[in-house]
């Protein structure tokens, strides 16, 4: 299955949403505020820690569905010396997400700079004692 890829988040949030509940995560980073511009409620994500120029087949993380997405623009203004200052924005994008499954990468279909991250996955194999 080929899906968008979030990449660089802390295991730490990886652990939360295996836990099963929905979560919301504020994403800035570029890379993955260019992939999530691609995506929607209801479409599937893969979620890893490796980051985007170190993504390889066999490389692990969790797929998860995508619930609610929020674009907002922050202004950043910064004074230095009194009478100069500097005006920045951000773009934050948050995004709610619910665990699906392990999942572990067959391939990479793209890994551009200035575009979406993208990965063949399969579901990593559950078993349950019976």
């Amino acid at each position: 299955m080929e899906v968008p890829a979030l990449t660089s988040l802390s295991p730490e949030i990886l652990k939360e949403l295996k836990r099963g509940l929905p979560r919301t995560l504020e994403v800035q980073s570029a890379h993955n505020v260019i992939t999530i511009a691609n995506v929607g409620p209801g479409d599937h994500i893969f979620m890893t820690s490796v980051d985007p120029d170190d993504l390889s087949p066999g490389d692990r993380g969790i797929m998860a569905d995508v619930l609610t997405i929020g674009v907002s623009m922050k202004r950043i203004v910064e004074f230095s010396h009194g009478s100069h200052f500097e005006e920045r924005e951000r773009t934050a994008v948050r995004i709610q997400v619910r665990y699906c499954a392990e999942s572990t990468i067959k391939g990479v279909v793209s890994r551009d700079s200035f575009g979406p991250t993208r990965v063949d996955v399969v579901r990593a194999p559950s078993c349950h004692a019976g």
